[in-house]
């Protein structure tokens, strides 16, 4: 018996979500336990306002004692006030409490969030990002406090109101109590659709989120194009859909309160009626009939709101199970215990046979193999979408190869510590990502240690000296969000001094001057010549005019190297693809001059 109540304990929902939420509340567990403590006057107090109208009734009206009539509506007040302390006290204590959970549960997740890898991220959209691991932090913890409030509170308050019916009359408190089975069992028929209710409307509420960020990054984009009927009308559509799932919502469980509230009705009839017939018989005076009605109409009155309370709760549920759903995952790509540390590269980089995909139904990488040798410069061409962009994501592990190796003087990637390999490797890509903030804030991304002396020799270095110093707060310029305040190239030259202060020994570009014009491109390569001397570099680049001093050029076509060789022996090569590729730009370069 003993192990069937620990199983049914243990398995309940709400002693799980509890007793997972306990690490977030046990540092605050000498407050929490306080606002649990203040809670147990604050309900008991009900009963005792209750109590108050026996002798009231029975020495007051019936038997004109003057003393009572003096001195009990002063109890009423003095326990009224005292409630209304220790309610406040409660409810301060408990919203604190429930605010630093709030805090170590986003914390929580933002840390799990920044453990993901770019795989997670491509499958998701931004608006589920958001939702997720901010507002369901919010609905988990407040929703937990509170409902732990209101059911301690109510549990005590219930406590000493059915003491006051039983001491008033135990034959009224059977049929009163016993009306309260029946006004409970409904719960059990809504919930299952609630939580479908509920679980549908955390998806809209994401996809207006998502439509939010989309309409703030991409503003230029809807007024170039003319697409403001076209997004209104697919807000107002998602809206709609919230529109349709909160009246479902008011539909499955609104009918809730005011059946109970005819339930309790019932309970109240039957007390009438049979109370009328104790007081008759003298079985029971008319202050405890009084007394015994004013506590059963508080017992009752929280059932009016049950059905709100209820669909709360039950999102307050559903938003931790979310969360752990979350905070259960595990990262793919980790670093493994004992993993070795990378302190520099000397040798090499190789592939060996690696395959790879975004998916399982089609492989971007077919067998790709090539070794570069340290000091060298190695460009990667060929056609769009054949995988050269995949190989610069690889190496730092921002994705997990299916098969084959990758290997760093020697040894494999996955046998480094994740934060060495990535301290060792510089990427410029072709969209820089620019955090809001200033000059300074963003170069020092690079290395947080940067001296002021370091920031400025890579912004020289990356020719953003003379720019710098033609603004009135130099380095402490704002950029503004995503650096839009910047043009193109200053962008990218900002994320060139990144790269050098960070002072890796191995640098990707990832088509890094593809995206700006010619005059900037010059600005931008001559940054770049910057950063590749002494380094080991992997050019993924789309002119071919910038790589062809190059040690190697791979040229990579739907995942296979189909040929590789320096620029004059792959000229060389006739009806060659990197002859043609040459031949093509060459082409269109001189037809645009």
């Amino acid at each position: 018996m003993k192990k069937k109540l620990k199983h049914i304990v243990e398995n309940n929902v709400v002693f799980k979500n509890y007793k997972r939420m306990w690490p977030f509340i046990k540092p605050y567990w000498f407050r929490a336990l306080i606002g649990v403590l203040l809670t147990i006057p604050v309900g008991a107090l009900d009963g005792a306002v209750a109590m108050i109208l026996r002798p009231f009734m029975d020495n007051v009206l019936v038997a004109r004692e003057q003393r009572f009539a003096m001195f009990l509506p002063f109890l009423v007040v003095g326990f009224t006030f005292l409630q209304g302390s220790l309610s406040y006290a409660a409810g301060y204590v408990n919203t604190w409490v429930g605010n630093k959970v709030t805090l170590g549960i986003r914390r929580k997740l933002y840390d799990k969030l920044l453990s993901m890898d770019s795989a997670y991220f491509d499958k998701r959209n931004s608006g589920e990002i958001l939702f997720r691991y901010s507002n369901d932090a919010e609905v988990a913890s407040s929703g937990l406090i509170n409902n732990l409030k209101m059911f301690l509170s109510r549990f005590f308050s219930s406590v000493s109101l059915v003491i006051v019916l039983v001491w008033n009359s135990w034959q009224l408190a059977i049929v009163a109590v016993g009306v309260l089975v029946f006004a409970v069992y409904p719960l059990s028929l809504v919930r299952k659709r609630i939580r479908e209710i509920t679980h549908k409307t955390v998806g809209a509420g994401s996809n207006i989120m998502t439509i939010y960020n989309e309409t703030f990054s991409g503003n230029r984009i809807i007024h170039s194009f003319n697409l403001e009927q076209q997004q209104k009308q697919r807000f107002k559509k998602t809206t709609d859909f919230m529109f349709h799932l909160s009246m479902k919502m008011v539909q499955s469980s609104n009918w809730l309160s005011p059946f109970m509230h005819f339930i309790g009705s019932i309970g109240i009839a039957f007390v009438i009626g049979f109370g009328g017939h104790l007081i008759v018989t003298g079985q029971i005076t008319s202050g405890n009939f009084v007394a015994f009605t004013a506590a059963l109409l508080m017992l009752y009155t929280p059932l009016r709101s049950i059905g709100g309370n209820f669909v709360e709760l039950t999102r307050s549920f559903m938003a931790i199970d979310r969360i752990f759903e979350i905070l259960d995952l595990q990262p793919s790509i980790r670093s493994k215990d004992g993993t070795t540390h990378l302190e520099d590269i000397k040798k090499s980089v190789q592939f060996k046979n690696v395959i790879f995909g975004y998916n399982d139904d089609r492989k971007v990488l077919h067998g790709m193999s090539f070794d570069i040798n340290v000091g060298q410069t190695v460009a990667l061409v060929g056609n769009s979408g054949g995988g050269k962009t995949t190989i610069g994501s690889l190496i730092p592990r921002l994705y997990e190869i299916h098969s084959g190796e990758i290997l760093i003087d020697g040894i494999s990637t996955k046998e480094y510590t994740i934060d060495s390999l990535r301290q060792n490797i510089a990427v410029v890509f072709q969209d820089n990502f620019l955090f809001s903030g200033t000059i300074r804030e963003n170069i020092m991304l690079g290395n947080q240690n940067a001296t002021e002396s370091e920031i400025m020799e890579a912004a020289r270095n990356a020719y953003l000296e003379e720019f710098i110093n033609s603004l009135d707060k130099k380095l402490d310029t704002e950029i503004g969000e995503r650096g839009i305040l910047l043009s193109g190239g200053q962008k990218q030259r900002l994320a060139i001094a990144r790269a050098f202060v960070k002072n890796a020994p191995l640098v990707i570009l990832d088509e890094a001057t593809s995206a700006l014009d010619n005059k900037a491109e010059k600005i931008v390569q001559q940054a770049l010549d910057n950063l590749m001397k002494n380094r080991t570099v992997i050019v993924i680049a789309h002119r071919l005019s910038t790589i062809q001093n190059a040690n190697k050029i791979l040229v990579i076509n739907d995942g296979h190297i189909v040929e590789q060789g320096t620029h004059e022996e792959l000229l060389n090569i006739e009806n060659g693809a990197y002859n043609a590729l040459y031949k093509t730009q060459f082409k269109s370069d001189s037809t645009q001059e």
